[in-house]
């Protein structure tokens, strides 16, 4: 099974993409090692400051298992008020 992560703002522009597929049924930290490894260090920083919405969700608890067919937004520190 699959989920799909999508990028916003800066996270799009350091993953060179708006969205990608990737395997299901691991934590939100797995899953952020995985894309640190795919994209390199300029994603790293951003996933550092960045907030997580697992299928519109505010995510809390890093380690528990993502759902296959999720949907997880990487949502980076915006500007402005």
């Amino acid at each position: 099974m699959q989920l799909t992560v999508r990028y916003f703002a800066g996270a799009r522009a350091a993953a060179g993409r708006a969205e990608e597929t990737v395997a299901a049924g691991r934590s939100l930290d797995a899953l952020l090692d995985e894309l640190t490894e795919r994209h390199g260090e300029r994603l790293a920083v951003v996933l550092k400051a960045a907030s997580f919405l697992v299928d519109g969700m505010a995510c809390h608890d890093r380690q528990a298992p993502l759902p296959a067919g999720a949907t997880v937004d990487v949502l980076p520190p915006f500007a402005g008020g």
